[in-house]
C-alpha cells in the first residue's frame, strides 16, 4: 500500500512539474511576443561615425547627413530610432544577418554588396577623391599605379575601386579615413582615396594637403536593408521618395554642405 501511495504521489508531483513547464514555457513565449512587438517599432540603424559630413560625433551627440535623414525616415514610419556606431566593413553583414535593420555610412550600391543586402533609392551623390600631399608627383588619377601606395579606409568603395585598378598590394587598408590620412602625412602612403566631403573636412585640419582637382569616381548613396525584409525596403523608399518631394532631403544635405560652397 505504502508503494502504491509513493507511486501516486511520484505521479503527482510528475504531472505538476509538467503543468509547471508549461505554463513557464507559455509565459516565455509571451514574453517574446512583448518583445519582438516592442523591437518592431524600433528601426536600428548601423552606420560608422567617422565619415564627416554623413556622420561623426561631437561632443556625445552622432551628427551628420545620414543621421539626420534616418531621423526622419524613423518619424515618417512612425518608428524610434536606434543607431549603432559599428566597423564599416561589418556593416553589410550585419545587415544581413538581421542583427540591423538598416545601414547607413555614405554606402555606395556596388554589385558585391547587392550579392548580401538590398538596397534603397538613391538619396544623395558622392564622389571618390585623391588627396595627396601639396608638392606631390602625383597630380591626377592617371598617375596612380600598381606601384603607388594608397591609403584607403577599410571596407569602403574606394578600396574596393583601388583594389581593382591597382591591386591589393598597392592598397593600405585603414580601419579610419584619418588614420588613412595619418598615414599619408607620416609617408607611409602616396595617397589617399575617400570620399569628397570627408576629404574636405581632413585636408582642412590637416596643412601641407591638397585634394587633386579630377575626381577619381562618382557613386551613389542608398540604404542597406535585409533581402528577406521586402516590406521595410518598401516602406523606406515610399518614405525616401515623401521626403524628397517635400525639400526635406534637400534641406539636409544643404544644412551640411552648402551649395553655394559656405
Amino acid at each position: 500500500m505504502m508503494k502504491k501511495f509513493k507511486k501516486v504521489m511520484a505521479l503527482a508531483a510528475v504531472a505538476m512539474l509538467t503543468v509547471s513547464m508549461f505554463a513557464a514555457c507559455g509565459s516565455s513565449s509571451d514574453d517574446k511576443d512583448k518583445a519582438a512587438e516592442k523591437d518592431s517599432n524600433t528601426l536600428v540603424m548601423a552606420t560608422n561615425a567617422t565619415f564627416p559630413p554623413y556622420e561623426t560625433i561631437e561632443g556625445d551627440e552622432m551628427v551628420g547627413i545620414d543621421i539626420d535623414i534616418a531621423k526622419a525616415l524613423a518619424r515618417e514610419l512612425g518608428m524610434e530610432l536606434d543607431i549603432r556606431d559599428v566597423a564599416f566593413d561589418s556593416i553589410v553583414a550585419g545587415v544581413a544577418s538581421g542583427k540591423y535593420d538598416i545601414g547607413m555610412a555614405g554606402m555606395t550600391v556596388t554589385e558585391d554588396r547587392q550579392k548580401s543586402v538590398s538596397f534603397t533609392d538613391s538619396y544623395a551623390t558622392g564622389v571618390q577623391v585623391v588627396i595627396v600631399k601639396e608638392g606631390s608627383a602625383i597630380t591626377s588619377p592617371d598617375d596612380l599605379s600598381s606601384d603607388t601606395k594608397i591609403g584607403v579606409q577599410q571596407g569602403t568603395t574606394g578600396h574596393i575601386y583601388a583594389s581593382d585598378d591597382y591591386g591589393e598590394d598597392a592598397v593600405v587598408a585603414y580601419n579610419k579615413g584619418a588614420d588613412a590620412v595619418q598615414g599619408l602625412l607620416t609617408g607611409k602612403v602616396d595617397c589617399v582615396i575617400i570620399d569628397n566631403e570627408p576629404a574636405k573636412a581632413f585636408v582642412e585640419a590637416n596643412s601641407g594637403l591638397k585634394i587633386l582637382d579630377t575626381e577619381y569616381v562618382a557613386e551613389d548613396y542608398a540604404i542597406a536593408v535585409n533581402k528577406n525584409n521586402e516590406e521595410l525596403l518598401e516602406q523606406l523608399n515610399t518614405a525616401l521618395n515623401k521626403l524628397k518631394q517635400d525639400g526635406t532631403i534637400d534641406e539636409i544635405i544643404e544644412k551640411y554642405i552648402p551649395s553655394d560652397g559656405e
